[in-house]
């Protein structure tokens, strides 16, 4: 991709600028199901649907904690106390990395326009935009919850290059999901698929000159 000059990097959030690992917390938050490897894949599978289904509602905005938790137990069998113990968790696991964090600090050193586009359900980014400080970086970002769509729906590109207020070719999204990764392209943004702080920081250098 030939550099560009102006443009505005936009961060998801899991997986890319804050820790995102069921692997290693579920056995921790459910010892009594996530017993091993095999018991853990299961339970993914069931709890969060690949990110669709109830979890996707969920992070639409479209269905409440309660709900979700009642239809997980449904589901897999786990106690519904049990799963809203495990939802209510989840904002804990989702600790800042450093790395991306002083990859952003370094965009905004360089006056990079820096944005967020993330699929959240609402009381985790409420959550978190109360505890982290490095909100303040972005100048302005989408939560899935609170616009009630989800990536990689079009839509929610749509909306966010109105909301960024740059045209889709000065848009450079950076995410750890690859169907998102190739929606953002497909509505003609620059994408990322983000593997390590380090590696990033690299491909966003060539892009930016920077």
């Amino acid at each position: 991709m030939p550099a560009v000059d102006t443009v505005g990097v936009v961060f998801d959030l899991g997986g890319v600028v804050l820790r995102w690992q069921p692997r290693e917390f579920l056995p921790r938050l459910l010892p009594s199901y996530a017993t091993d490897a095999e018991s853990t894949r299961a339970l993914m599978a069931g709890i969060f649907q690949s990110f669709g289904g109830d979890w996707a509602e969920f992070d639409r905005g479209a269905l409440d904690a309660k709900t979700l938790a009642t239809r997980i137990a449904t589901r897999t069998g786990i106690p519904a106390s049990e799963a809203a113990r495990l939802i209510d968790a989840i904002p804990d696991e989702l600790q800042p990395l450093p790395e991306t964090l002083a990859l952003i600090d370094h965009l905004h050193a360089q006056g990079t326009r820096l944005f967020f586009l993330s699929n959240m359900p609402a009381p985790y980014a409420d959550l978190l935009e109360a505890r982290h400080a490095f909100f303040s970086r972005f100048e302005f970002g989408l939560f899935s919850a609170r616009v009630g769509c989800i990536k990689p729906d079009p839509a929610i590109f749509t909306l966010a290059q109105t909301r960024f207020g740059l045209p889709a070719s000065q848009l450079l999204f950076i995410d750890d999901v690859q169907h998102n990764v190739d929606a953002a392209r497909a509505v003609g943004w620059r994408a990322i698929r983000f593997e390590s702080a380090e590696r990033c920081r690299d491909e966003i250098g060539m892009l930016l000159k920077l």
